[in-house]
C-alpha cells in the first residue's frame, strides 16, 4: 500500500468503511446494479427497497454510493433532484419511529455488580481462572461503560497505554478519535473512583488479573484462561452484555444493547439534577439535540406537571368549593 493510500484509509472510521463496503456489495451483487450509476439507477434501487429497509439505512446506502462515485472521480448521481424527491417520498409514505436503546437503570447495575462479585469469588475459590478472568473483565466493562457513558465502539477501542489511574480519585481515558471528533484531535474522558460500583477499582482488578501492560483493554478469554491479544469485536459486545444481564437475573435481557449503558447513565444523571450543559460536557455531546435523544423525561406523560397546574388553577379551586357546597 502506498503511503498516500495508507493515510486515505486512516482518514475514514473503521465502522464507516465497513458499512460503506457492505452497502456497495448490496447494490452491485444482491441488487445487480452497475457502477458508475445514473440517477435513474439509484432512484430505482431506492424504490425497490422502500418497503424493505428503514429510511436511515437507505440514507446510509446513498452516502456509500455517493462516496464511491466521488472516490472514483465520477459525478455524484445521489444529489440529483430525482433522487432527492424519491427519498422524500419514501420517508413520507413509510414513516418509522426511531428505535432507542432501553436504558439500563442503576438498580439493575447494582444487581449485576453483586452477581458478578459473587461469581468472581466463587471462581477464585474453585481455581477456575477462565471464569474468574471473564467475570472480572465483564465487571470492569459494565461499570466503566455505565459511569463513563461510553459508546460501545469506544469501549472496545480502549487501550491500556492511554489510561492513567489515580487510585482513590479516578481515571483518565484518552481516545485518539471518537464519533464527534471530526478533526481527529483525540479526547480525554475521566471516570471517578466511587465508594460502590467503582469503575476504577474494577478496571485495576481486571488489568492486574489479566497482566495487561499495553494494547486493548477488553479482550477475549478462552476456556483455558488464556487472554487474547486483540480487543473484543464490536459485534460481540451486545451478545456479551445480554448474556451477563440474563445470567444475573435481569428481566427482558434481550431488550438491551451497548447503548443501554450510555442512555442509562444519561437518565440517571438527569434524574439526579445534572443540568444539560454539565451532562453534555461529561459525556461528550456536541449538541443539545444529541443529548436529548438519550435523556428520558422524568415525567414522560406530564402527569405531575399537569396535576400540579390543575391544583393551582382558579377553576379547580372553584370546583372544589362547589363540591363542598353540594356535599353540605
Amino acid at each position: 500500500m502506498r503511503k498516500i493510500d495508507h493515510y486515505i484509509h486512516a482518514g475514514t472510521r473503521d465502522n464507516t468503511r465497513v458499512a460503506y463496503q457492505s452497502a456497495i456489495r448490496h447494490y452491485e451483487i444482491e441488487w445487480g446494479g452497475f457502477l458508475p450509476a445514473t440517477s435513474e439507477n439509484i432512484a430505482q434501487y431506492l424504490v425497490d427497497h422502500a418497503e424493505k429497509l428503514a429510511i436511515n439505512t437507505l440514507r446510509q446506502r446513498l452516502a456509500a454510493l455517493a462516496q464511491w462515485h466521488i472516490d472514483q472521480g465520477f459525478p455524484d448521481p445521489t444529489k440529483t433532484p430525482l433522487v432527492k424527491k424519491v427519498i422524500r417520498g419514501i420517508q413520507r409514505e413509510h414513516p418509522a419511529q426511531e428505535k432507542q436503546a432501553k436504558p439500563f437503570q442503576l438498580e439493575q447495575l447494582g444487581m449485576v455488580d453483586r452477581w458478578l462479585d459473587q461469581a468472581i469469588s466463587t471462581a477464585s475459590a474453585s481455581g477456575d481462572r477462565a471464569a474468574e478472568l471473564r467475570h472480572t473483565r465483564n465487571r470492569a466493562l459494565l461499570l466503566l461503560g455505565f459511569w463513563r457513558g461510553f459508546r460501545g465502539d469506544e469501549l472496545t477501542r480502549l487501550q491500556v497505554e492511554y489510561i492513567e489511574v489515580s487510585p482513590g480519585h479516578g481515571m483518565s481515558c484518552f481516545l485518539p478519535h471518537t464519533k464527534g471528533d471530526r478533526q481527529n484531535k483525540g479526547v480525554t474522558l475521566k471516570a471517578p473512583a466511587l465508594k460502590q460500583f467503582c469503575p476504577v477499582a474494577a478496571y485495576i482488578a481486571w488489568k492486574e488479573l489479566a497482566e495487561l501492560d499495553s494494547g486493548p483493554v477488553f479482550r477475549s478469554v478462552n476456556r483455558w484462561g488464556g487472554v487474547g491479544n486483540q480487543g473484543l469485536h464490536m459485534d460481540s459486545l451486545i451478545p456479551l452484555l445480554r448474556t451477563i444481564f440474563k445470567d444475573a437475573g435481569v428481566a427482558d435481557s434481550d431488550d438491551y444493547s451497548a447503548h443501554s449503558l450510555r442512555r442509562g447513565f444519561a437518565n440517571w444523571a438527569s434524574g439526579n439534577g445534572w443540568d444539560i450543559k454539565t451532562l453534555m460536557e461529561y459525556v461528550g455531546w456536541k449538541s443539545v439535540q444529541s443529548a436529548m435523544r438519550y435523556v428520558d423525561a422524568i415525567d414522560p406523560f406530564a402527569q405531575h406537571k399537569i396535576e400540579a397546574s390543575l391544583s393551582a388553577s382558579p377553576a379547580t379551586a372553584a370546583l372544589k368549593i362547589k363540591n363542598k357546597d353540594d356535599l353540605a
